[in-house]
């Protein structure tokens, strides 16, 4: 008679999480709309200089805003962390991660070098905040009325960072999260961009 195998049960898997700015999104929604409002009156109302002048001007300016406002994400799942910044995107396997940090803007660090995370916007404000409140918080007493109620929010940069050095910690031995890093350019912005600002220049220069 055999004895019955144990079964081990798989690693907890975590779904993807995706970090973006609303602020960003918010402000570059509006600046395109402003841009095809008076690009498109240029081309139905200018004279014919004015129209050519005006679709160059739409092709260089709507791609620039949307790559960095719209396009910044960061994307984190149990084996990787993408991040897509205005002119890249970067895929980086947890092993391939060495460190995260947030001081004036939000980094991740590799062996061959950092690479900024643009969807992640550091504020000092609200880090001062934050730090104002573990003060406070460090003040108050266990128990009573007055007893501290829970641990202090950090800024909304530092505890994102938490979070992916969080799972970049619980990946550090997967098979599934070894790799190296992977770098894209995002020709969809870039060649635009540079038809309109070729032709923009040319345009001004007649």
């Amino acid at each position: 008679m055999t004895s019955p195998e144990r079964s081990t049960s798989p690693a907890p898997q975590y779904a993807e999480r995706s970090y973006r700015s609303p602020a960003a999104l918010v402000g570059g929604a509006l600046l395109i709309l402003l841009a095809l409002w008076l690009g498109v009156d240029a081309v139905l109302r200018g004279t014919p200089t004015a129209k050519i002048t005006a679709v160059f001007a739409l092709l260089l300016v709507v791609p620039l805003v949307a790559a960095f406002s719209l396009r910044p994400q960061v994307r984190a799942n149990d084996d990787r962390l993408l991040v897509r910044n205005p002119f890249r995107t970067i895929t980086l396997p947890w092993s391939a991660v060495e460190d995260l940090r947030a001081t004036f803007t939000a980094e991740v660090f590799t062996s061959e070098g950092k690479y900024q995370l643009w969807a992640v916007p550091v504020s000092l404000r609200q880090r001062k905040k934050a730090t104002r409140q573990a003060a406070r918080g460090a003040n108050r007493p266990r128990f009573g009325l007055t007893a501290d109620t829970g641990p202090v929010p950090k800024a909304m940069a530092d505890q994102t960072l938490a979070d992916l050095r969080d799972l970049k910690d619980r990946a550090t031995h997967r098979a599934s999260a070894q790799g190296t890093p992977e770098v894209r350019w995002s020709y969809a912005i870039l060649a635009p961009a540079a038809i309109g600002a070729v032709g923009l220049a040319v345009m001004l220069l007649l």
